[in-house]
């Protein structure tokens, strides 16, 4: 069988959609098939795939090349904010099946499976249209491998350190402000900084560290699991890793760096696992993000927000959605697998 994975990343443009496609990946390859990743990004993404099939070029313009690629494909998964429609009728044409990661509903799909895993998109009114399949909501949320499993997350009587974590490349520059304002207002606080392979701002982040802050490289799955298991509180953008975060079990203040976030945020500020902090140019956000971490100074609090992220965030969605396609096949009759 033939999978090509078409997304966008780097260190300009940050590394979430490689992370959620990877999750895809390894799920594909948990039921012995490969996936071709086909990436509009820099070299930097070769480090997050290692020993995978990946090709690099600008596959929105270079259209000759990407009829090649997909030549014989059976399934093509797109993940991306720049693509437009015309663009995926044609890779919709030369698949099998085509499969549309989406987070807001930004375009009209055509016909394949339409994958949406914010928290709370199967309550929310997606018209049903011919040929068109939808997995919706946390149930269908891709995390890597290495969150499949968590064992249950220790909740303690006191708040002893915070992660603070803002992607892979922290385009907003969030994270030295963050630290700077937890080492002058919580010294005694351990503070994990998660520095990804975009960050621009070390000598900023350098300069607000502390004695008890902690600075981690931009870690690998495993290591950021581990990371997020011994931390008490998560301060994150609004993205991928408040999945993660959920997933352990770890309550968590988002600040929204992104238009495309703003649907996760909601959701799960419905849900009861955050506390919003705030948009992150927005008037106040330092304040109330110590109204945020004062509120979670409170045991019971954060037992009940890490229960929420644990009903919603099960680790499974990526086998789930590969056992989908594989078994289920889309409006059209397709089935890959008897």
């Amino acid at each position: 069988m033939k999978v090509c994975i078409l997304t966008e990343g780097g260190r300009d443009i940050g590394f979430g959609h490689i992370t959620r496609c990877l999750s895809l990946c390894q799920a594909f390859e948990a039921n012995k098939i490969s996936a071709r990743f086909i990436i509009n990004g820099d070299e930097a993404v070769k480090d997050l795939l290692k020993g995978r099939d990946v090709e690099i070029f600008d596959w929105l313009k270079d259209s000759e090349r990407l009829d090649d690629l997909l030549e014989e494909t059976d399934i093509a998964v797109v993940d991306s904010y720049l693509a437009g429609l015309a663009l995926y009728k044609r890779i919709q044409e030369r698949a099998k099946m085509a499969v549309y990661i989406d987070d807001n509903k930004r375009i009209d799909y055509p016909k394949g499976v339409v994958l949406n895993g914010t928290v709370n998109a199967d309550k929310k009114n997606f018209f049903k249209e011919e040929g068109i399949t939808h997995l919706l909501g946390s149930r269908y949320t891709p995390l890597r491998r290495d969150f499949w499993e968590a064992p249950d997350k220790e909740i303690r009587e006191i708040v002893k350190s915070a992660v603070i974590t803002f992607g892979g490349d922290d385009s907003r520059n969030i994270t030295p402000k963050v630290l700077s304002l937890l080492t002058k207002n919580y010294p005694e606080l351990t503070k994990r900084v998660i520095v990804g392979k975009g960050f621009k701002s070390l000598d900023e982040i350098n300069e607000a560290k502390d004695e008890n802050t902690r600075l981690i490289y931009h870690p690998e799955a495993n290591q950021m699991k581990k990371v997020l298991l011994e931390s008490d509180i998560a301060i994150s953008a609004g993205g991928q890793t408040l999945y993660e975060a959920a997933r352990i079990g770890l309550p968590a203040i988002a600040i929204a760096v992104a238009e495309n976030q703003l649907d996760n945020v909601r959701g799960w500020l419905e849900a009861g696992f955050i506390e919003y902090a705030g948009w992150w140019e927005e008037k106040g956000l330092e304040e109330n993000l110590l109204k945020a971490i004062e509120r979670l100074q409170k045991k019971d609090v954060r037992l009940k927000m890490s229960s929420v992220g644990r009903k919603f965030v099960d680790g499974k969605g990526s086998l789930r959605v590969v056992e989908a396609l594989l078994n289920t096949g889309h409006p059209g009759g397709l089935r890959l697998r008897n």
